[in-house]
């Protein structure tokens, strides 16, 4: 589900495949949900918290190496013009995984919510079982063959 609000820009030259509302959550607005069924949606970890108990979930929850993640971080607050090293890269790192794990402790307490666990570097790496697992997961429906040509080995800019 994307409304293409948010451009494409350095960060994510093919764009942004997210539904702005999402953003929202926080504040309560959970209406746009109803419109979701049935719809893949991209949801930060730190807004899956919000998700109602109303609705069923099935959650992929996409892990990349921590290196990665804070390099992108950091190029990312450069671009913006921002500190870098306002924290640093063994701070932050210790603060995204402690926030991770409440976000995992959290799903697993919600029995409304299945959740699949994919690490986003095997998925690169070899993308065939994992697509394999999604789709399974997701209930087979989806395009296997597609979800292999989306990924783009040539914009895996941050490695480990």
């Amino acid at each position: 589900m994307t409304d293409q609000v948010r451009e494409a820009d350095d960060d994510n030259p093919e764009g942004y495949y997210e539904y702005e509302r999402v953003k929202s959550i926080k504040n309560g607005d959970i209406a746009w949900l109803e419109l979701a069924q049935g719809k893949v949606v991209k949801v930060i970890a730190a807004l899956v918290v919000h998700l109602p108990a109303t609705y069923q979930y099935r959650v992929v929850f996409m892990k990349r190496a921590m290196p990665e993640i804070l390099a992108s971080q950091r190029k990312m607050l450069i671009r913006r013009g921002e500190d870098p090293d306002k924290i640093s890269d063994e701070e932050m790192g210790r603060l995204f995984q402690k926030h991770l794990q409440q976000v995992e402790n959290w799903m697993d307490s919600q029995p409304n919510i299945q959740r699949l666990d994919i690490s986003y570097n095997t998925l690169l790496k070899e993308p065939l079982p994992e697509i394999d697992r999604i789709n399974r997961f997701l209930g087979g429906w989806l395009d296997a063959g597609k979800m292999g040509e989306a990924i783009r080995l040539d914009l895996y800019r941050q490695r480990s």
